[in-house]
């Protein structure tokens, strides 16, 4: 058996919610609500505080290269039901109290191993990045799923503009840190900022993406706004939240998660049901207005487009 010291930083093994509870309770009711069975607040008292699509604006954009054609979950749902610790750890604490969020202004700083590192206002990125829909799949590490039509631009085009040198091998993200508008930062679930990071192939692939909305309109505070990163087929926690900062390195970039709990979640994160979470099965998952689960796919469903990116390597020590 592997023991291992927890970290200062650490979630104790006895504060874990049990697994049957945590992947289960607040899912079924997620799909519930989805299904029209059940008011949104059976899912939070808070959920009138989330936003409605007339009231975020409106995007301009095309469709995208990249998309499903399966059913989308309902804005309700991927607005109220998802996990930004920053806000909170309970499902519905994004949509309650995201509010003190000041997504403007905004800018991301592009810098390190780049020949000319920038800082970009997230404005201007709208006004000069063409936008375009894709609709993704979503998986999350704790065995539920989504379908979402996010609105923005390939990762690689703004890497492209700093220029990467031929030293650069990772890209390193980092999420806002500032607990007066993010309450969730001033426990210790996490480490704070939330960081994550990709190879530079995984960045520069055409189908990552940064997105500045979901259904046609900008991102709402509670997932992620104003700019996130979409990895599809990698676990949701990989696709990093309001990003202030991009950096390109030589040397493969501490995560979040894998800082808190290492032998649960690796670098790669590559959705992969023939490997276990250490304490639940990643074989099925449960869309989220669906009562049955459904086989998880190896890459999500996207190993058509990203399995050359992982020949020879072993993805059950690489997870």
């Amino acid at each position: 058996m592997l023991i291992r010291k927890p970290s200062a930083f650490s979630l104790p093994e006895r504060e874990a919610t049990p697994e049957a509870l945590y992947l289960n309770r607040r899912e079924w009711l997620a799909g519930m609500i989805a299904a029209g069975l059940l008011p949104a607040s059976a899912l939070t008292a808070c959920a009138e505080a989330a936003p409605t699509p007339s009231s975020l604006a409106k995007l301009n954009y095309t469709s995208g290269p990249f998309s499903t054609d399966e059913e989308q979950t309902p804005f309700k749902a991927v607005t109220t039901y998802n996990n930004f610790y920053e806000f909170g750890t309970d499902k519905g604490d994004p949509s309650a109290n995201a509010h003190t969020l000041k997504p403007r202004p905004w800018t991301v700083t592009v810098d390190g191993m780049a020949a000319k590192p920038r800082q970009f206002d997230v404005d201007a990125l709208l006004k000069a990045m063409p936008l375009e829909e894709r609709i993704y799949r979503l998986r999350c590490v704790e065995g539920w799923s989504m379908v979402i039509p996010w609105v923005g631009f390939p990762l690689a085009s703004l890497l492209k503009q700093v220029e990467p040198t031929a030293s650069a091998r990772y890209v390193a993200f980092t999420s806002l840190h500032d607990p007066r508008q993010m309450p969730g930062q001033r426990g210790f679930v996490l480490r704070w900022p939330y960081v994550e990071g990709l190879r530079l192939d995984e960045a520069m692939h055409p189908l990552t993406m940064l997105a500045v909305g979901l259904y046609g309109r900008v991102l709402p505070n509670q997932n992620g706004a104003p700019i996130r990163l979409v990895v599809p087929w990698k676990y949701g926690f990989k696709s990093i939240k309001s990003i202030v900062s991009i950096r390109l390195t030589d040397k493969q970039p501490p995560t979040s998660w894998n800082l808190s709990a290492p032998r649960e979640y690796g670098f790669y994160s590559n959705v992969n049901p023939a490997v276990s979470h250490p304490r639940w099965s990643q074989a099925k998952e449960r869309r989220i207005g669906e009562f049955k689960r459904r086989d998880t796919l190896l890459f999500n469903g996207y190993g058509e487009q990203v399995a050359g990116l992982y020949k020879g390597l072993d993805l059950r020590k690489y997870y």
